[in-house]
């Protein structure tokens, strides 16, 4: 085994596939080496590149939390050639795996305050890991809420966990669709509207709290607003750029953000971090 090339991928084994949407699915892996089974660690917001003998490599945040041991999960979209290729993996096929790289959520600085965390589509994948750490020590942190949206029934993803969290009497759950199709009239027990929107009708107080935030860039941006009209300084705002993470190390250049590289400075940044950055759209 090489430990000393930065670039080596480490084999992990397929040990469980979920599909959460017709085209997101979920793997739980675990490392072949049983040396790096036992002593592997990494903290919520971290993420790791996953790879294809022959078809490339690409990067995901670790979906799990760091207090389950002895494996990770990861979720994914097909989009392109790696994910194509991943989707065609079965339980015991191999994958390579880089990581984990990157910062973290601040959690030690969340304790002893609420919790807001607002996640969209796919974005609650990162939260996933973070939310279940929190609620892992639940007893070092004031109140929890999630609020999850989705564009509709159909792209909700975790469906259990979300069952889980909202069956929870020390979590306030909220979810959302965007659209309710007409199969789901009558049978959807969550609100309909964008997640702004819903957020602005919850009355979520920003004292002695901090909000932390997933989604499309664009729900991520309307979601800063609405929480800085609540009272949620800049400061008190956590989201991570996932989506700009490429190599891992900063090295190709291309998550550059000005002088910052998501892969190296990030991919967690507080509000305030982001509206000092070039171009920021926030």
């Amino acid at each position: 085994m090489c430990t000393n090339n930065i670039y080596y991928p480490y084999q992990m084994k397929l040990t469980e596939i979920r599909d959460e949407t017709h085209d997101i699915r979920t793997f739980k892996l675990e490392h072949v080496d049983p040396k790096l089974k036992e002593s592997f660690t990494f903290l919520a917001g971290q993420f790791g590149l996953y790879s294809i003998l022959g078809e490339g490599e690409a990067t995901f945040c670790i979906a799990s939390a760091p207090t389950k041991q002895g494996y990770i999960e990861c979720s994914f979209k097909k989009v392109g050639k790696v994910t194509t290729a991943l989707r065609s993996l079965e339980v015991g096929d191999l994958v390579g795996f880089r990581g984990p790289y990157g910062n973290a959520f601040p959690i030690e600085q969340m304790l002893r305050k609420n919790i807001l965390f607002v996640g969209g589509g796919i974005g609650l994948a990162p939260l996933r890991s973070l939310i279940d750490n929190v609620l892992d020590r639940r007893a070092e942190f004031k109140a929890v809420t999630i609020l999850y949206g989705a564009r509709s029934t159909a792209d909700i993803i975790y469906r259990e966990q979300l069952a889980a969290w909202e069956a929870r009497s020390d979590v306030r759950f909220e979810k959302t669709v965007d659209q309710l199709r007409p199969q789901d009239e009558g049978k959807w027990s969550g609100h309909v509207g964008l997640i702004p929107h819903i957020l602005s009708k919850m009355s979520v107080s920003a004292e002695n709290s901090v909000a932390v935030v997933c989604g499309p860039p664009i729900m991520i941006k309307f979601t800063i607003a609405e929480l800085n009209r609540l009272g949620f300084n800049d400061s008190s705002i956590i989201t991570t750029l996932e989506n700009r993470m490429k190599c891992g190390f900063g090295k190709c250049g291309r998550c550059n953000i000005g002088g910052t590289y998501v892969c190296k400075d990030g991919p967690v940044f507080s509000a305030s971090d982001l509206k000092g950055l070039p171009d920021s759209d926030f």
